[in-house]
């Protein structure tokens, strides 16, 4: 059985892969979508449109592509690598507090 430690680690991998990818990750199929008047499905699953917020088609025709903004996602990073990967301070406070409680209960 995975460790609490273990899971909020894999979890702060997982987020920071995310940020990762939004923050750097490319456009060209996004773009590609753009120009194309009628997609099929299979040609959509095939592209990588992680970095798409929101897509919308207005009644007058054409496609508006919105993307997650990229200055959020370095900040976010950058946040995570100052607390030193520590993406959950609530719940490490919350250890670090029922720790404390239970090294008093103990006598130490």
């Amino acid at each position: 059985m995975e460790s609490n430690s273990e899971i909020g680690e894999r979890t702060r991998r997982r987020v920071k892969k995310g940020y990762e990818r939004l923050a750097y990750g490319g456009i060209a199929d996004a773009v590609r979508l753009l120009f194309t008047e009628e997609p099929d499905l299979a040609a959509l699953d095939k592209m990588d449109l992680y970095n798409i917020a929101e897509i919308k088609r207005p009644r007058g025709g054409g496609m508006e592509i919105k993307f997650f903004d990229r200055i959020k996602a370095l900040e976010s990073l950058e946040e995570l690598s100052e607390t030193g990967g520590d993406a959950i301070p609530l719940y490490r406070a919350l250890q670090e507090c029922a720790r404390s409680l239970g090294e008093k209960g103990n006598g130490n």
